[in-house]
C-alpha cells in the first residue's frame, strides 16, 4: 500500500501537467512514479530536465543497464520493474543481459565496465578506488563520460529512495529485487 499519495492525473498540481502530458505523449501512459514526482512541480521539473539533458549522454542501453543495477543495489522493486520492462521493450536488452546488470555486470567489456563502476559508486557512496577509476577508463571512457556514469546512477538513486519511502505501487510486470536475477 502507497505510504504518500499519488495523486489522480487531474489532481496534480497546473505546473505538473504540462510535463505529464509529455510523458503520457512519450511511453504511451503515466506511470504512477511520474504522478507521485508530479505532486512536486519542482521535483518533476528537476528530475524530468535532469532526465532530458542524460538522455543525450549515454545510450540509452546503457542508461538502463545502470538503472537495473542501481535498482538491484538499492532494492528497489518499482525502479526493478520498470526499467526491466523499459529494458526489453524498448531498450531491446536481453533477458540475459538484464539479469546480468540486475548482479551488477554485463555480457559485453564496456557495458560490464560501466555498470560495475556504477554499482561501486551507489555501493560505496561515492568512496571509489583509484583502480575502480582505472578499470572504467581501461574500458574506453573519457572522464567526462565517468561523471555521465556516475549522474544516471544519482539520478536511479533519487527514484529507487522515493520510491521505496512512497510505497508505490507498480504498474509494470512486478520483478523484486529479493528474487534471484
Amino acid at each position: 500500500m502507497p505510504r504518500l499519495t499519488i495523486p489522480a492525473r487531474d489532481d496534480v498540481p497546473a505546473e505538473s501537467k504540462p510535463i505529464l502530458d509529455a510523458v503520457q505523449s512519450q511511453l504511451g501512459v503515466v506511470p504512477n512514479m511520474f504522478r507521485l514526482i508530479a505532486s512536486s512541480p519542482a521535483a518533476l521539473k528537476g528530475y524530468t530536465a535532469n532526465n532530458a539533458a542524460l538522455s543525450k549522454a549515454l545510450e540509452v542501453k546503457m542508461r538502463e543497464r545502470i538503472a537495473l543495477a542501481v535498482a538491484q543495489v538499492n532494492g528497489c522493486d518499482y525502479c526493478l520493474s520498470a526499467h526491466s520492462y523499459l529494458g526489453m521493450n524498448m531498450a531491446k536488452i536481453s533477458g540475459e543481459e538484464i539479469a546480468l546488470n540486475r548482479m551488477g555486470r554485463s555480457g559485453d567489456a564496456k557495458a560490464d565496465a560501466a555498470v560495475r563502476f556504477a554499482v561501486d559508486v551507489v555501493r560505496d557512496r561515492g568512496r571509489v578506488t583509484a583502480a575502480d577509476i582505472d578499470a572504467v577508463r581501461e574500458a574506453g571512457f573519457s572522464d567526462g563520460q565517468i561523471v555521465e556514469i556516475i549522474a544516471v546512477a544519482a539520478e536511479n538513486v533519487f527514484t529507487n529512495l522515493l520510491n521505496v519511502v512512497a510505497g508505490t505501487e507498480i504498474d509494470f510486470p512486478v520483478v523484486r529485487a529479493a528474487e534471484a536475477a
